[in-house]
């Protein structure tokens, strides 16, 4: 597939420097740019699925009347946290 390029954007020469203050090393100014754009565009798609599986979730439930207490849900949410968590971390006392 071809790319293409997007407009070029202005900026004060303090955000400049800020940008290429952060910069990780051998990273480029147009990944670093490139990357931010991506993730403010996966953002909003996001939250757009969420609302999507939100909508599902109340018409499943006004047909049905089946729904899990938030109690339960928050529960399971905090397990599956908790789990996801010892094993990064795990893993990061591995990598030492």
């Amino acid at each position: 597939m071809k790319s293409a390029a997007l407009p070029q954007v202005r900026v004060e020469p303090a955000l400049r420097a800020a940008v290429e203050a952060v910069l990780t090393e051998g990273e480029t100014l147009s990944a670093f740019v490139e990357s931010a754009v991506r993730r403010a565009v996966e953002h909003p798609l996001a939250l757009r699925d969420f609302d999507a599986r939100c909508d599902a979730a109340l018409k499943h439930y006004l047909v049905t009347g089946n729904a899990f207490p938030g109690d339960e849900v928050l529960a399971k949410m905090r397990r599956a946290l908790d789990e996801r968590r010892a094993q990064l971390l795990g893993e990061a006392d591995e990598a030492v």
